[in-house]
């Protein structure tokens, strides 16, 4: 059943014009009245709804079963990602939507290629969320993990805080321990870089706030398959995998 975000407050019984963008996909998909779909605005639910009627500028649906369906992981999982360029960046977060994180923290880094005036960083922000709905339409996710406004490595470190239960991994070559040495927690931080990983000084300004240097093996990976790789390990060792 096609799926789609729609980001209103939905209920059994209403009857509403779909915003325009799920209109256009209803028009691609050459949906009919009678057809059913599949609506969720993050709250947690999903909401079966019918197709009432299909135009040329826009489409009428009406709600008639509202189920809270998760299917978020049993650990939580943040990703503070070096920003990386084009595609990659696109790419990595799609898929750590679908390996279920939970917050995106994008990162000004030292080798970060892409280089932004501040007025353009909103536009580019707004994308990133729409790369991770579209990736929630995709894989069944009610809940949009929270995609944050782009810092510095240094000025993030500064914020952010580490808990006994989530602990922090930052992932280097010839890092230190494997994932396999901890024991399991309730979540954890990756940090990953950009393409170039970080420097040396980066790693290091993690270390003095109590993050653990963490190894991938003793191949270098590129940007977008490193942080994925981690997540994919902590779930298989950690969560619903």
């Amino acid at each position: 059943m096609p799926r789609f975000y729609c980001d209103l407050a939905l209920q059994i019984d209403d009857e509403f014009k779909l915003p325009d963008a799920v209109h256009r996909h209803v028009q691609v998909l050459r949906l009919n009245a009678g057809d059913s779909i599949t609506l969720f605005n993050g709250d947690g639910q999903e909401y079966q709804a019918e197709v009432i009627s299909v135009g040329n500028k826009s489409s009428v649906v009406r709600i008639n079963q509202q189920t809270l369906v998760s299917r978020e992981s049993p650990i939580w999982l943040g990703l503070a990602q070096g920003i990386s360029s084009g595609d990659r960046m696109d790419f990595t977060l799609q898929k750590a939507v679908e390996l279920g994180v939970s917050e995106i923290q994008p990162l000004m880094t030292r080798r970060s290629i892409v280089k932004l005036p501040a007025d353009r960083w909103a536009k580019k922000h707004e994308h990133w969320r729409q790369v991770v709905i579209a990736a929630c339409e995709q894989c069944g996710r009610n809940t949009i993990p929270t995609v944050h406004d782009a810092l510095s490595l240094t000025d993030w470190l500064a914020k952010v805080a580490m808990t006994e239960n989530t602990p922090g991994f930052v992932l280097m070559p010839g890092g230190e321990t494997r994932i396999q040495s901890y024991q399991k927690h309730a979540g954890a931080w990756l940090l990953a870089g950009p393409e170039g990983g970080l420097t040396d000084d980066e790693h290091q300004q993690a270390l003095a706030k109590k993050w653990h240097s963490l190894t991938l093996g003793p191949r270098v990976l590129r940007t977008e398959t490193a942080a994925l790789a981690a997540l994919a390990t902590l779930q298989t060792l950690w969560g619903d995998f």
